[in-house]
């Protein structure tokens, strides 16, 4: 496994406070020696453990950047740690089991689809204590919901996107239509939305329809050449700026994005620039999940005996969700569109415009 712990990681892991509520972030201070380096935490007895979904730890989005929040602890909190990587949904069940077996303090599942095997260890271990993230379907003491509003983020997104386009077109797709994935479409359909009403625009999305929540999806989050393909179709339609909700499938419409040569990129989960740099020259931005952050303060609780079945929900107003910054594509964001974005980001924080899904947390 050849992972290693990003820097935007350990920048931002203390800046989230993992409450429903959504407190203010604190900063909290490196250890340091007394030269100025910095210390290794000392071991303690807790076990923190993490079994990822199908895409497995390297697949530069969801599952790296929870796994990225059980190395920050393990290196900040000196806990021991243990990891399980799913190739297939039927690796899900004793992959979990192995965890409970090598009697883990607390295990985090990573994503939606690992819903039923999580209840069902949960609910024969009491004992045992489990986080889950990207679902709160589980009513059981013992496990803590790790979720996103990322409809906010992806409106800003959609915004961004529609007010970039030069030929009106712009689109999204899927990995599976499953809440996690829908969300992010809601948004991104809702944000460009508000461009037209706001500016008498015609900007059209392909591929979602958010009223009867349809569109266009992979079926699985693994076959980059799917995405290629569906990107392309997208171009071949006009689209000069696409989104993808598709995990590592995304890295398939990135590449037929930088093949076309006039198609801007939006990645999801993490900020692509750091996680996809061969994309760098395309990436307009991405709609961010703080999953690392999120993964290390739930363990930083449990260490600290505070653990609760109390949701998580990451939204713009607690930096649980963000838009990344533009990077290499900065300068041909205008100024207007800037101001714009973060005016409807102060305007969403506020409540005075409310970002609507059938999948908002």
């Amino acid at each position: 496994m050849k992972i290693a712990t990003r820097a935007a990681v350990l920048v931002t892991a203390s800046a989230l406070a993992l409450a429903a509520c959504g407190a203010a972030p604190e900063e909290e201070p490196e250890e340091t020696t007394a030269g100025g380096e910095e210390e290794t935490a000392e071991e303690i007895d807790f076990k923190g453990c993490i079994v990822s979904d199908q895409g497995g730890f390297d697949d530069r989005s969801f599952n790296q950047a929870g796994y990225e929040g059980l190395q920050l602890a393990q290196e900040s909190l000196g806990i021991e740690t243990a990891q399980a990587e799913s190739t297939a949904e039927t690796d899900f069940v004793p992959n979990i089991d192995s965890m409970v077996n090598q009697a883990c303090d607390l295990t985090v599942t990573v994503g939606f689809l690992l819903a039923g095997a999580t209840g069902e260890a949960a609910e024969a271990n009491p004992d045992a204590t489990f986080a889950i993230i990207d679902d709160q379907s589980i009513d059981l003491p013992n496990v803590k919901p790790i979720v996103f509003n990322t409809a906010e983020a992806a409106f800003l997104a959609g915004y961004l996107a529609a007010g970039y386009s030069t030929t009106g077109t712009v689109a999204t797709f899927g990995g599976m239509a499953i809440p996690p994935v829908t969300i992010f479409m809601d948004g991104f359909v809702d944000g460009v939305a508000h461009y037209n009403e706001t500016k008498g625009a015609e900007v059209e999305v392909l591929g979602w329809n958010k009223d009867d929540q349809s569109g266009e999806f992979t079926g699985n989050f693994e076959d980059i050449a799917a995405g290629q393909n569906v990107a392309n179709a997208f171009i071949d339609a006009g689209a000069d700026v696409i989104m993808p909700v598709a995990g590592p499938v995304g890295g398939g419409a990135a590449s037929a994005a930088q093949e076309a040569g006039d198609v801007a990129f939006i990645g999801v989960d993490s900020d692509w620039f750091d996680t996809s740099p061969e994309y760098a020259d395309i990436i307009l931005t991405s709609v961010l999940k703080q999953m690392g952050p999120a993964v290390f303060d739930v363990i930083n609780e449990s260490v600290q005996d505070n653990f609760s079945n109390e949701a998580y929900v990451g939204t713009l107003e607690n930096e649980g969700v963000a838009l990344a910054p533009f990077h290499d594509l900065d300068s041909t964001v205008s100024a207007e569109l800037k101001s714009e974005l973060e005016e409807i980001q102060a305007q969403i924080v506020a409540g005075d415009i409310v970002v609507e899904s059938q999948s908002t947390p």
